[in-house]
């Protein structure tokens, strides 16, 4: 976020023990201070837009969905994480319902993963025409934007879709073989969010974004055995 010239404000859902083979350890911050941390910043910071990643239970869920259904306002956008980049769970299967429905109706957009997107539509989702099918099915029921990330699929492209209701396109970038570093989806929705910030409209904030993930993967860098964003 400031490499994109804005400040980012942090709320603290979990602590985790991991690294990019293996989370060895989650220890969720109790819903209150989770709360209490939302007031702090709220109170202090002219907040223009909102990312939310990681949330774990639904205590926590419904702590920040309370804080920010009094803020409807803001520009939400909802990383909806399910599982590391390793595999593990990040949301407890109990909490996946909670998520989607008391968050994804304040939410401008939510950006999942295949994997994500398959288990919010309720459907397979492997292809571009099945990304499609799966924006439609999550946008119809919540009324949010939503945009599918394509990353994991087996393409010569990294290919994802946006879907508001209104418009629907494609985004493309070279994939870079060879290459997945950990925290990619969190980047690209954590720029999204700067650039709604910044004043940009949803869809021109998800292209921007876009570029700027691929732009850092031109900067990829090794660190021991794994490669991390530049």
């Amino acid at each position: 976020m400031a490499r994109l010239g804005v400040h980012g404000a942090s709320v603290v859902t979990c602590v985790t023990a991991q690294n990019p083979d293996a989370v060895t350890a989650i220890h969720p911050t109790p819903a209150k201070v989770v709360a209490a941390q939302l007031d702090s910043v709220f109170g202090s910071l002219p907040i223009r837009a909102v990312k939310i990643g990681m949330l774990y239970s639904r205590a926590i869920i419904d702590a920040v969905a309370g804080r920010l259904a009094k803020r409807q306002r803001l520009s939400l956008v909802v990383d909806p994480v399910m599982l590391s980049s390793s595999g593990t769970p990040l949301l407890k299967p109990s909490a996946a319902t909670t998520l989607a429905n008391r968050l994804f109706p304040l939410a401008k957009l939510v950006t999942p993963n295949l994997d994500e997107a398959a288990a919010l539509a309720k459907r397979r989702v492997r292809e571009p025409e099945e990304m499609r099918d799966a924006a439609r099915a999550i946008h119809e029921q919540f009324g949010c934007a939503v945009l599918v990330k394509g990353g994991h699929m087996k393409t010569t492209e990294a290919i994802d879709l946006f879907y508001d209701g209104r418009e629907e396109f494609l985004l493309s970038a070279p994939r870079v073989r060879g290459v997945s570093p950990p925290g990619t989806g969190c980047t690209y929705s954590a720029a999204i969010t700067a650039f709604l910030a910044k004043g940009e409209p949803l869809p021109r904030a998800v292209e921007l974004a876009k570029q700027h993930v691929a732009e850092a993967f031109s900067g990829v860098f090794r660190v021991g055995k794994h490669r991390f964003l530049g």
